[in-house]
């Protein structure tokens, strides 16, 4: 059974049979654990060993039963002396889970493409890639929640984006954008963490600059500057940038300014019925203010119906996505008229 380094998303293997190894006082066993097998014990270290997947999973219930809190414990392999560390939380949902567990390290999915349209002329900008697993009992919201706690998001980020930039070499034209998500929580070291998408990029011979990465604002960035560096990044190779979901949070002058974004992309809750609620509007004209002033291209998403599309385009936002225009697709709509 295969498993993901904890900070980055390169593959290790859980062994069939061995052991785990916890720092005592991680463990918490009132008088004696007849029913946790341990194989070995001193003042600072408990062993249990294991002889299947089931019986590690029999184990780690006990464990849960006597403590509450999360901690980290080491894998070892007995066989090559090798182990690794992981979270008793996040071995815990794999083990519980490994169907999902597989899709994420086989990379079980594929891109579908929504259209982006320049609201000025009516023509296709680009597409966002948006993921969907092979598997259709699985739905993407799904897999990516079992990757947070799974501790299976830097897995995951780094195989939707290679499935994206993938989908860029074979659907897409030179010039033509595409927007693919992010999470920064998995993104520690910038320099070091990127050097895979760079790697990508590369092999499928894509443009940087067609390249969009947008943040997940439903992350709730608090490490502004962290957030920052990463931005940086993506900019000093080219690659383009979004602040996706803009709301309130990041719509001031301030915070545009100092991550100096290439687009935002405006919550499609601003965007529902903005052609007759007074508020959205509002929120609206601001938006478009401030980003007139640092030269930020705004992006609406969610458009719905041509009562939207038309009030927008007359209040000059400069692109369009939502299911007016297309749906995500696997072979990527090419061309958008007016109904």
């Amino acid at each position: 059974m295969s498993k993901d380094c904890q900070f980055c998303g390169t593959s290790v293997t859980l062994p069939e049979k061995g052991a785990l190894v916890i720092n005592r006082k991680n463990v918490h066993m009132d008088g004696e654990p007849r029913d946790l097998a341990i194989d070995y014990q001193d003042n600072d270290t408990v062993v249990f060993q294991y002889s299947s997947i089931d019986n590690l999973v029999a184990t780690l219930e006990l464990l849960y039963q006597k403590n509450t809190s999360n901690f980290w414990l080491h894998i070892l392999n007995l066989e090559s002396s090798q182990s690794f560390p992981i979270s008793i939380h996040h071995l815990y949902e794999r083990l519980k889970r490994p169907n999902l567990a597989s899709i994420i390290h086989d990379g079980d999915f594929t891109s579908h493409l929504q259209p982006i349209v320049d609201m000025s002329t009516n023509e296709v900008y680009g597409y966002e890639s948006l993921l969907r697993t092979t598997e259709q009992s699985v739905n993407p919201g799904e897999l990516f929640s079992y990757a947070q706690r799974s501790g299976l998001q830097s897995m995951l980020d780094q195989k939707a984006r290679r499935s994206a930039v993938k989908a860029k070499s074979e659907f897409l034209t030179k010039g033509q954008k595409i927007f693919i998500n992010f999470l920064p929580s998995t993104i520690y070291v910038p320099e070091f963490c990127l050097k895979h998408t760079f790697q990508i990029v590369k092999e499928f011979q894509i443009d940087p600059s067609d390249l969009v990465f947008e943040v997940v604002e439903t992350e709730k960035i608090s490490d502004v500057d962290h957030l920052k560096r990463i931005l940086d990044t993506y900019k000093a190779s080219g690659m383009k940038v979004a602040l996706d979901d803009v709301g309130s949070g990041y719509s001031t002058i301030e915070m545009l300014s100092l991550l100096k974004p290439d687009y935002l992309k405006v919550d499609r809750s601003y965007i529902q019925n903005c052609h007759e609620n007074k508020e959205n509007q509002e929120f609206l004209y601001q938006v478009m203010e401030r980003a007139d002033l640092l030269g930020i291209q705004v992006l609406a998403e969610g458009i719905e119906t041509l009562e939207e599309w038309t009030w927008l385009n007359q209040l000059g936002v400069d692109y369009g996505q939502g299911y007016f225009i297309g749906r995500p697709k696997a072979v990527p709509e090419k061309e958008f008229s007016l109904p």
